[in-house]
């Protein structure tokens, strides 16, 4: 049975890193410092997707959020499979519509002479005559880690000693990016609901972290497009939107040539469930380091309501 560990921290300090998301070899090299050399063989940890705390609104297709929830600083109850991502989606579509939803949704930047850094918190103006001129907005960062299918079962869960503290990104032994732990909780992924995807006849693949076709790294071979990602109709438009990214492994640095993340591509497999089972824990070279992490969704599914809603009123 696969198990995995989601953690939520807050964001203590401004962070010097990647524009989109804490690299999961970041969160792991970390995480090494603190643990044993077993532990350190045995975790393989996703990216970590910043995201606001917030107030919230109920999510189609995930566990119940009530309403005016302040979300962003517990996990949520996962029951469903949906429930997994309603953190790891870029677009955080839980935020209220009530609050300024485009100002709390934005990851406000800080300058330290020539370098920039993403703040770990924002203000946010308030209209005048409301009690008060602003409100101080905090950030989180969400990742998960899991062991594989021959480590030991007794490594998860991490103690709360090892995850609290950690440091991630540029000038970290000048403060920035530290990181505390807020929620932890354990999943079970064989034992979530997965009734969506088993009534629905056609899919799409949302790739929710980068797939890594090639990579410098000492061991990491280059692999091709998946098979079962049926990007033959990709040819017309220029194909698969790709991008080049570095790793950073102490003083060394190596590049990466993926497949960019945020694509959706039809699914040409026939075991949606087993797919979606292995894109929590990610397919590919780097998997370990939270590359190739991969979501499942039925075909009739918008990722974008508010879309679907523009293409029956004729509006796109």
């Amino acid at each position: 049975m696969t198990r995995v560990q989601q953690l939520l921290f807050s964001m203590d300090s401004p962070y010097l890193g990647h524009p989109y998301f804490v690299t999961g070899h970041a969160l792991y090299s970390a995480l090494a410092r603190r643990v044993d050399a077993v532990t350190r063989q045995s975790i393989a940890v996703s990216h970590g997707v910043f995201l606001p705390q917030a107030y919230g609104s109920p999510v189609e297709g995930t566990a119940s959020v009530r309403p005016g929830a302040k979300l962003g600083s517990s996990l949520p109850d996962v029951e469903s499979y949906a429930d997994l991502f309603l953190f790891r989606d870029a677009a955080h579509r839980w935020v209220s519509a009530s609050r300024p939803r485009d100002v709390t949704n934005t990851h406000p930047l800080q300058r330290y002479r020539d370098r920039v850094a993403f703040a770990d918190s924002a203000l946010v103006s308030r209209p005048t005559g409301t009690q008060g001129t602003a409100r101080r907005v905090s950030w989180a960062a969400q990742c998960y880690v899991h062991v594989g299918d021959d480590a030991s079962a007794d490594v998860l869960p991490l103690d709360e000693a090892v995850l609290d503290g950690l440091r991630v990104g540029g000038s970290r032994n000048y403060g920035f990016g530290e990181l505390s732990l807020l929620d932890s909780q354990v999943i079970a992924l064989d034992e979530l609901e997965y009734s969506r995807l088993r009534a629905a006849d056609d899919y799409r693949l949302e790739l929710v972290t980068p797939y890594v076709l090639a990579s410098q790294f000492p061991g990491a071979d280059g692999q091709d497009v998946p098979w079962w990602w049926d990007v033959q109709g990709r040819a017309a438009s220029g194909g698969l939107r790709r991008r080049a990214t570095r790793l950073v492994d102490g003083a060394d640095v190596y590049d990466l040539q993926t497949v960019d993340h945020g694509q959706t591509v039809p699914y040409a497999g026939d075991n949606s469930v087993e797919t979606a089972k292995n894109g929590v824990t990610r397919v590919g070279t780097h998997s370990r380091y939270g590359f190739g992490e991969l979501r499942v969704r039925p075909a009739d599914t918008d990722r974008v309501p508010e879309r679907a809603e523009g293409r029956a009123r004729g509006e796109i």
